[in-house]
């Protein structure tokens, strides 16, 4: 993580440390949300389980998608990842 900013001297720059500190704390969440729900994706189609992957697959495309609509991720990392999640989970059906 990263290291606390040092006390700032005035109202605006205080503002501003305590709107950062709001935004990293929502990017975190919304980034672990697709962080596990790739590692489900995953898990499954290791597991070689065709609907459970097929349902997990629909979960994280979601929860990407979610992220890339509120700026948190680029729209083509988001799209790379989408992409690689498809195509592991469609190789795992075709298995």
């Amino acid at each position: 993580m990263a290291a606390k900013a040092p006390v700032k001297r005035n109202l605006s720059a205080e503002k501003r440390a305590r709107q950062a500190e709001k935004k990293n704390a929502r990017n975190r969440a919304v980034k672990s949300k697709v962080k596990g729900a790739v590692k489900a994706v995953e898990t499954t189609v290791r597991a070689k389980d065709a609907e459970a992957s097929a349902s997990a697959l629909k979960e994280a495309v979601r929860a990407i998608t979610a992220a890339t609509s509120k700026g948190i991720l680029h729209k083509n990392n988001a799209s790379r990842k989408i992409s690689r999640l498809t195509r592991k989970a469609n190789a795992a059906l075709k298995a």
